[in-house]
């Protein structure tokens, strides 16, 4: 009787759960894509769409400036959108245009404003089209984009974020002539679905900018002004005469709207940025080739170290005789000082403590990409979240620290707990900081002011500090890690090793794996990052995430296996550094990527480039190295409670 009740307990528990997971089910499916912030916003014919300006970029300096720091036509009143934390680091700078877009309403040849510019802002404009500087415009979240055809495709659209802000024509003999792209042609695409939702939503954002010098009759009259180049019946055309920007004088700002209808829902716009690039193929075809060859080639380790453990676990427990266990060789042998603590104890927990610390951020984060949380339409998101999960995450790296600093036999706690908050976040934003003074100095956008410089010491010593010391409190109040075997008061001496098995050779040789699995994927990274596209494979990315844990487990296993064999028991640090040695490679592809793919002729873009590779080199080093460090950890503790010790 008591049985029946508690199977009736039992499903009722269930039936519960399964209602619960029905609703939450049935709210999220109306829900889920329409993020707080980026839900779909429908507007009625004639409605103002509001478009924003947004901000200046340059492959070529990596400095983003506002669109403002321009002397262009500005509203008398500008309003500053809020901007998270992502955006501020970003260098984005959201304010409010003159241009008045309305709902299906076409309009050409309309007149923005008149400037007359001196010398010093002409050689403002020359000094940003000679950098390749781009403008980026909003309307409804929606970035503008210009149109790329591509000569061997030419029935498929291609599209690149923003527009040039001018042309430089470059001269052996003569001056270089500069072309102020003046007039812009705003094509703006919007999708209507009566049945579900009432007006229209904006679904594509193009804008086609021409380069004009216009023209008109008598003295300027700012209220009624009438062109001859273009009128609302005569549209502006490419042959027309270009727009110099070489000495002083007047420039008049002028523009088209046309509205076109579109069969794209509101829930794929930003296709046309995710699913643009001629390197998509390639993309695609050497990920999947780069995972096939690292799951064959972990296969075959995992295959080939099985077999040979699993031959010498058997061989050692074996019967021996006295003259066999004294011509005993191999890594039981080492039993005796293959748990020593290692040298500096103290910064190898430190590392692998902020290694933890990374690897569950990673984790986090990719679960929140793949939900869909991370797309593009959440403007700066990437980096909040980023920075968010890092600082809450400072509880495990504070305990897995104070744990190996335990069972290395130390005791000094309040150090430790120090070193594992304050090394790598110290070293990050002392780098940061420096950086940023020199972008300051160069007047960009992309400074970050002080005041969200204090914010981020706020969530530093806030947040990270007391969590990580909490974890660390935790985490000594923990019994010692017991180890399988224990060491002798006097060190074993270590046989000669071959050239192989020098340490430098072995981690190097060990860093090349981890570093293969993951370059193709680095490559569009890089290029998301300097050459600002658009990144959204998270999925590959998730998958390449899950080889290179694998592979930096197996590789540091492999490397370790064959130390242990040569009688080598100094196995800590090497385990760090064999699969953390891949961060090198990283730091020279990138050193090889600046050379062969960038144009950054300028201090602070170099500046930029290599101290930020420089940090994302150390977080790899930190990532990788503690992958193979628990890695071998397990590996060692397995073996040598498997086999007999006398």
């Amino acid at each position: 009787r008591v049985s029946i009740q508690k199977k009736e307990q039992k499903a009722m528990k269930t039936l519960l759960l399964l209602q619960v997971w029905a609703l939450v089910a049935q709210v999220t499916s109306g829900y889920f894509h329409y993020l707080p912030g980026v839900a779909p916003k429908q507007f009625e014919d004639g409605q103002d769409v509001g478009m924003s300006v947004n901000k200046l970029t340059s492959v070529k300096t990596q400095l983003p400036y506002e669109y403002y720091s321009l002397p262009v036509c500005k509203p008398q009143r500008i309003v500053d959108v809020a901007e998270n934390l992502g955006e501020v680091l970003a260098g984005d700078k959201i304010e409010n245009s003159l241009y008045e877009l309305h709902m299906k309403r076409d309009e050409y040849c309309k007149v923005l404003c008149r400037k007359v510019y001196k010398k010093e802002e002409v050689e403002l404009f020359q000094k940003r089209i000679s950098d390749d500087y781009r403008v980026h415009w909003i309307i409804d979240n929606l970035p503008s984009a210009i149109r790329v055809f591509d000569v061997n495709i030419p029935e498929v659209e291609h599209f690149e974020s923003g527009f040039p802000l001018g042309i430089t024509v470059y001269g052996k003999d003569v001056k270089d002539m500069y072309y102020l792209y003046n007039h812009i042609r705003f094509t703006i695409r919007y999708h209507e679905n009566p049945s579900h939702f009432d007006g229209a939503r904006v679904v594509g954002f193009l804008v086609e900018p021409f380069t004009v010098k216009h023209e008109y009759k008598g003295e300027w009259d700012g209220n009624n002004p009438k062109l001859t180049t273009c009128n609302s019946e005569k549209k502006v055309e490419h042959t027309l005469p270009a727009q110099p920007i070489n000495e002083p004088g007047e420039v008049i700002w002028t523009y088209d709207v046309t509205w076109e209808s579109s069969e794209v829902p509101w829930a794929s716009r930003w296709d046309v940025f995710l699913k643009s690039g001629e390197d998509d193929q390639i993309h695609w075809f050497s990920i999947i080739n780069s995972l096939m060859i690292v799951m064959f080639l972990t296969g075959m380790v995992a295959m080939i170290m099985m077999r040979a453990l699993n031959k010498d676990i058997a061989r050692y427990n074996e019967e021996q005789t006295a003259e066999e266990t004294q011509e005993e060789t191999g890594w039981k042998l080492v039993h005796g000082d293959v748990f020593r603590p290692p040298a500096f104890p103290i910064l190898l927990s430190v590392f692998c403590g902020t290694g933890v610390q990374i690897a569950a951020m990673l984790m986090t984060l990719m679960v929140f990409a793949l939900l869909g949380f991370l797309s593009p339409a959440h403007r700066g998101g990437l980096m909040t979240a980023m920075l968010l999960l890092f600082v809450f995450m400072g509880y495990p790296a504070g305990y897995v620290s104070a744990r190996l600093y335990k069972m290395f036999g130390r005791k000094d706690w309040k150090r430790n707990t120090f070193m594992t908050a304050m090394l790598y976040p110290g070293t990050v934003f002392g780098c940061f900081f420096v950086v940023n003074l020199f972008v300051w100095h160069q007047g960009s956008s992309g400074a970050v002011p002080f005041g969200t410089m204090f914010a981020l010491l706020v969530l530093w010593f806030g947040i990270s500090f007391p969590l990580s010391s909490i974890g660390a409190y935790t985490g000594f109040n923990k019994e010692t890690i017991a180890n399988p075997t224990r060491y002798n008061h006097i060190p074993r001496q270590i046989p000669p090793q071959p050239f192989y098995m020098n340490t430098c050779v072995s981690t190097l040789v060990g860093g090349i794996l981890p570093f293969g699995a993951v370059f193709i994927e680095v490559f569009f990274i890089m290029s998301s990052i300097w050459l600002h596209q658009v990144y959204y494979v998270f999925g590959f990315l998730c998958l390449v995430l899950l080889i290179l844990v694998a592979t930096c487990a197996e590789i540091t296993i492999v490397m370790c296996y064959f130390q242990l064999c040569s009688e080598d028991y100094h196995w800590w640090w090497r385990s760090f550094l064999t699969s953390g040695s891949s961060a090198l490679y990283l730091y020279l592809y990138s050193i090889m990527y600046f050379v062969t793919k960038l144009d950054m002729t300028k201090f602070t873009a170099g500046l930029i480039y290599f101290v930020y590779m420089f940090l994302v080199s150390v977080s790899f080093f930190l990532l990788t190295g503690t992958i193979g460090f628990f890695a071998c950890f397990w590996f060692v503790r397995k073996i040598y409670s498997e086999i007999k010790i006398d």
